[in-house]
């Protein structure tokens, strides 16, 4: 009876906070918002900030154990002479991505827009003292992408983002600040991003991960406060568990969903909210000199269909130079993908995940009643599916549309290929009735 009465007031403790705040529904324009998010299938992540000036990554300020005293004098000299918000456009375009998602303030608590909560920004801070943000935010809308904003949770510079967390001990914050103020900073920041710059898509968050897993960062409030402001706006936190209560979207870092290659995937179960893989075109997110480890064309292509395959969208990154240009290779890697996508863009766009999951030798779209099989590693010139159907006819989706010829097997069929597929990605269109 003792041990009862202790699980019923653990209960009782438990749903005293759902209780208190009510679950969250979100708004007919939200959930139409999942729907296009979700139709868009391929984004560009840009990872930009005063560290492209050192050209090793966006933690180095941490991984140099560099004083945050030392590094703002970065701003001085941040002078990005080539940035275009009309060309990042044009090559996002190019590569046939939807949506860009970019930094609007990264770890090191340097903000690229200009805020007014803090003179350390892009136009109070440096010579450049242009809006890098408001600049791609118009031609965004001018060019019909659309924009996301990554936003961090923590900050190795600020002294009231304390306690300190498990990253930015070495960069000589001593100071002990108010955590209430760092909660009214970040309010104040996200309500210039959602009433100056337009519609926003989605903010992603990042960081959480940084304080122990009992830490409160009021995290419902921060949620609350966004829709309160644009309804529509999706909320994407990329903190490595389940969804948590107030988020439209999952990602998943350098992983596809329910894989954990990276690391950072361990705990999270994919939930029912729209999917999101995000990766690096080569090893870093910022600017890196030395990284020259791209991956290929063809990487590239799969990693866009797997994660279509797996329900999810693909936000591949690119780090530009501290003079504002994406890097020669990234640019022609963009372009591949979006060349390919021109003549393959339908089994991709707008689907969602097939009905036969992932397999070794590739995955499978769906758009109404047409499953696109994408074979990416076949060994065999036969490919056996688990379909059902009673009438299906199959075509190669390219190469003059092409019969494919099908026989009956136990519980499915089995397409007859010819030969052993060796192209980046053989799609076959699959109809079933």
């Amino acid at each position: 009876m003792k041990q009862f009465i202790i699980l019923l007031f653990a209960f009782l403790l438990a749903t005293a906070g759902i209780t208190a705040q009510q679950r969250y529904n979100p708004s007919e324009e939200n959930l139409n918002n999942r729907e296009a998010f979700q139709d868009m299938k391929f984004g560009v992540f840009i990872h930009w900030g005063i560290y492209s000036m050192m050209a090793d990554g966006e933690w180095i300020m941490n991984n140099k154990n560099i004083d945050h005293r030392e590094y703002a004098t970065l701003a001085d000299g941040f002078y990005p002479s080539r940035f275009n918000a009309a060309t990042w456009v044009s090559h996002v375009k190019a590569s046939g991505a939807k949506y860009i998602c970019i930094t609007t303030r990264h770890h090191d608590g340097f903000s690229m827009f200009g805020t007014k909560q803090s003179p350390y920004n892009i136009v109070d801070a440096t010579p450049f003292r242009r809006d890098v943000i408001g600049e791609l935010a118009d031609e965004c809308r001018r060019q019909g992408i659309r924009l996301h904003f990554y936003y961090s949770l923590l900050d190795w510079a600020r002294a009231d983002y304390y306690p300190i967390g498990r990253t930015g001990k070495g960069v000589g914050r001593t100071e002990q600040g108010d955590w209430e103020s760092y909660h009214r900073f970040m309010l104040n920041q996200l309500t210039e991003l959602l009433t100056n710059y337009g519609e926003v898509g989605a903010i992603w968050f990042d960081g959480k991960w940084d304080q122990p897993d009992h830490f409160d960062w009021r995290l419902r409030e921060i949620y609350d406060h966004i829709h309160r402001i644009q309804p529509g706006c999706l909320i994407i936190n990329n903190h490595h568990i389940a969804p948590l209560e107030g988020e439209d979207g999952q990602t998943f870092e350098k992983d596809l969903p329910g894989q954990n290659q990276s690391g950072y995937s361990g705990t999270a179960t994919i939930g029912l909210l729209p999917l999101e893989t995000c990766e690096t075109m080569n090893r870093s997110w910022g600017y890196n000199i030395t990284d020259k480890n791209y991956k290929s064309e063809k990487e590239l292509i799969h990693y866009l269909v797997k994660a279509a395959g797996n329900n999810a969208n693909l936000l591949m990154n690119v780090g530009p130079r501290p003079d504002g240009t994406f890097p020669d290779i990234a640019v022609q890697r963009y372009n591949a993908m979006g060349e390919w996508l021109k003549t393959y863009g339908e089994t991709v766009y707008g689907t969602r995940g097939g009905d036969i999951g992932p397999r070794d030798w590739g995955v499978t779209t769906r758009k109404g009643n047409r499953l696109f099989v994408h074979i990416l590693n076949l060994k065999d010139d036969a490919l056996y599916l688990p379909i059902e159907a009673k009438q299906v006819k199959a075509v190669h989706f390219f190469a003059g549309r092409k019969p494919v010829k099908i026989t009956r097997a136990a519980d499915g069929i089995v397409l007859q290929l010819e030969r052993i597929p060796d192209e980046t990605d053989c799609v076959v269109e699959v109809e079933m009735r």
